[in-house]
């Protein structure tokens, strides 16, 4: 066994270095990070500041070290510690939310409210698998608050250079139709506007459709949006020109977005972005290795796998755009290959979020 896991991390390394000689659009090979659960990681990229519901989500969020222990005693404590914290700070989390969505904001709070009780019973009955599926439910509840905290008018400031590029102001949600079955994805154009919103653009136009998967290696990355004939991207009807999307990175505490340049062009080699390559089916866009400006249409899904991605060590974050997370169809995601095309991309929720220019 020990010689086959080494067999497969030589061959994934082996992979890496053909990687960085090949085709323009292609990704670097990741290397990992221990976070798996996409919807964790679009809550805490949501931009807004209101720290006792966030603390409220990650009190929740960090129960899976005691539950994986069945440690009983202490997750209940973590409950009622969560449940004390709500009934305290419930009028601070409903005045920090503009007044026309506070009716919403207290009906989600009582839920909020159900869903610890409900935790409470599963603690009791030391109900792993109902634990589970009431903490999720909960925190999904507990999202939904934190979203209605964003302001309606929320927009990054993107660089004036960048003017014609289609941009995504909050979130979107696709389905991807293959010939292996359906994908749900979710964009975020909080913290990637320009690269969701290329996708978004491009989904709305039906540039995906009926293109094949390109690239599909195991633990590695499946890609596809090469266009039928000599073009690599996306060709504008009105320019004539290929359109071109920037490398577009923020990072938590940063003020400003980075553009064009990677962590190692300013600095930060330890930094974790805000969309991380961290989770089976993270949203990428592909650039080539010559240029970090010359990601047009090509995407790639990362196909993280824990034994050959270890954590702390990730060639992608930094390198390459994340942009979105796929949050349902993973059995479809892991069958996928280069026989496979993508039938259709739909935009279900968030198409008016998107804006053609400045």
């Amino acid at each position: 066994m020990a010689h086959q896991r080494l067999n497969a991390i030589l061959a994934a390394l082996i992979s890496f270095a053909l990687v960085t000689m090949a085709a323009p659009a292609w990704a670097d090979l990741p290397q990992g990070n221990a976070v798996k659960d996409p919807a964790a990681i679009l809550r805490d990229a949501l931009p807004f500041v209101q720290d006792d519901i966030r603390e409220l989500q990650h009190r929740l969020e960090l129960t899976s070290n005691d539950l994986r222990a069945k440690r009983w005693t202490a997750l209940g404590k973590t409950v009622s510690r969560s449940e004390a914290l709500l009934n305290t700070r419930r009028d601070t989390i409903v005045s920090a939310i503009p007044d026309a969505k506070r009716s919403q904001a207290e009906t989600l709070l009582q839920s909020v409210n159900q869903g610890l009780e409900d935790l409470k019973d599963k603690v009791k009955a030391t109900d792993k698998p109902g634990f589970i599926a009431d903490r999720r439910r909960t925190l999904r509840i507990i999202g939904d608050v934190e979203a209605l905290l964003v302001p309606d008018d929320f927009e990054r400031e993107i660089p004036a250079e960048f003017d014609a590029l289609p941009r995504l102001q909050g979130r979107a949600t696709l389905s991807v139709s293959t010939t292996q079955g359906e994908l749900t994805t979710v964009v975020d154009g909080y913290n990637a506007p320009l690269t969701a919103g290329a996708f978004v653009d491009l989904a709305l136009k039906g540039f995906y459709d009926g293109l094949p998967f390109i690239r599909a290696e195991d633990f590695y990355v499946l890609q596809s949006g090469d266009p039928e004939g000599p073009e690599i991207g996306y060709v504008d009807p009105k320019t004539k020109q290929e359109r071109h999307v920037p490398l577009e990175i923020r990072v938590p505490g940063e003020d400003d977005t980075i553009y064009n340049e990677t962590f190692e062009d300013v600095g930060l080699f330890k930094a974790t972005p805000t969309l991380p390559f961290a989770t089976l089916g993270t949203l990428g866009w592909a650039h080539s290795d010559q240029a970090l400006d010359d990601g047009s249409s090509q995407f790639f899904m990362f196909l993280y796998e824990a034994e050959l991605t270890p954590a702390g060590l990730n060639l992608v974050d930094g390198r390459n755009a994340a942009f979105g997370y796929v949050v349902d169809g993973f059995d479809v995601l892991e069958e996928l290959g280069t026989d496979d095309t993508i039938t259709s991309v739909k935009v279900i929720e968030g198409a008016e979020q998107l804006k053609a220019h400045a």
